[in-house]
């Protein structure tokens, strides 16, 4: 999918991202294989390594990874280093919330027919870049090498599918209720010193 166009949603308001692909492995070390479309069950994504448990870090391993596709392009116009074939070895490329997708941290997230919660970041390592055979790849992806995700519930993602925000992190929430009540709150003084004002005139009136 063209970098500029994104999905649109079924009430005719675009989208904020979009599944730019899909990679898994399957087993540690093999060399990443792109796919159309993925099954993400409750415990990992089908036919990849972590599911399996085949993974190079299985005791710190994620059921999903995610990373941007904005790191990807910044690391090649920066580095040389195209990755763009898979060698970043995470599940599922995404565009549309920026380098480090931050506004998907501790979000609950809609992805494809699947739900997933990103719970922290997944900074590359020196195996990766060993695997990869690009020198610099993990320093280049510093603060940018994709996060980690939880299943919420399992489904089947295909590239080209809405990337969405389900519900945002509890922090981002909270502040958005806070807002809306210090809002409600200034509205009803103002109302009940109108009333308080007309109230006085009334009363001031001769009768």
């Amino acid at each position: 999918m063209p970098a500029d166009r994104r999905p649109e949603s079924t009430d005719g308001d675009a989208d904020p991202g979009a599944v730019a692909a899909l990679v898994t492995a399957p087993e540690g070390g093999a060399p990443p294989v792109g796919r159309d479309a993925v099954e993400i069950r409750p415990d990992g994504v089908e036919g990849d390594r972590y599911r399996r448990g085949d993974g190079h870090f299985q005791l710190d391993g994620c059921a999903v990874t995610l990373v941007a596709a904005e790191a990807l392009d910044a690391v090649r116009e920066e580095t040389g280093i195209d990755v763009s074939d898979g060698r970043h070895r995470r599940n599922v490329v995404v565009e549309g919330f920026g380098a480090g997708m931050d506004p998907l941290l501790d979000a609950t997230v809609a992805v494809g027919d699947a739900l997933l919660r990103p719970t922290r970041r997944r900074p590359p390592c020196a195996h990766v870049e060993e695997l990869a055979g690009e020198g610099g790849l993990a320093s280049a992806l510093r603060n940018r090498g994709g996060l980690c995700c939880d299943v919420v519930e399992p489904g089947r993602v295909a590239v080209g599918d809405a990337v969405t925000l389900r519900e945002a992190d509890p922090r981002t929430a909270g502040a958005a209720i806070a807002d809306r009540l210090a809002e409600r709150e200034a509205s009803g003084g103002e109302t009940s010193e109108r009333a308080d004002d007309r109230g006085g005139r009334r009363h001031s009136t001769p009768e």
